[in-house]
């Protein structure tokens, strides 16, 4: 099945029609509406990206965080700390990006957790459950073989 009909189809949960509405209403290829424009976040308030990438993007209502390491934003370096101090800075570094999107950490609809090592899933969990008080968002937490740095990484979306 094309992925075009797939999308269309299934809506990905609304989130296709949400973000790629041309693509699940299977229109053609021809460039996107003034509403539907893609723009580039950045802030001085966070880390440089590493790579070709951008902090975060946004686009029809979503902002689209890059996966966040614990980097100081003003030196660029990693800092070699426990978890809790790394998990504080990863969403510090976070908050700075949603807030120069236009949104905020209340508005978090779901995260990826990205853990060099399970065994710092309650200690990274307390800090993290300060950062959303209530309602927290949707998350997967997974434990990989090796980060950019650090300890942990985090992606994240959220609503403008």
């Amino acid at each position: 099945m094309k992925r075009r009909t797939f999308l269309r189809n299934a809506a990905v949960s609304g989130l296709a029609a949400a973000v790629a509405p041309r693509v699940a209403s299977g229109a053609d290829n021809k460039p996107a509406s003034s509403g539907s424009k893609l723009r580039a976040i950045s802030t001085d308030r966070a880390p440089k990206p590493v790579g070709p990438f951008s902090q975060a993007i946004k686009a029809n209502g979503f902002v689209f965080v890059a996966g966040i390491t614990a980097r100081d934003p003003k030196s660029g370096q990693v800092i070699e700390d426990d978890i809790t101090r790394q998990t504080e800075l990863v969403l510090e570094n976070i908050k700075a990006i949603l807030e120069a999107a236009d949104s905020s950490l209340d508005r978090t609809v779901k995260t990826t957790v990205y853990l060099k090592d399970m065994n710092d899933f309650d200690a990274m969990g307390k800090v993290y459950s300060r950062y959303f008080p209530s309602h927290p968002p949707a998350r997967a937490t997974v434990e990989v073989a090796r980060l950019h740095g650090g300890r942990i990484e985090i992606e994240l979306i959220a609503v403008v």
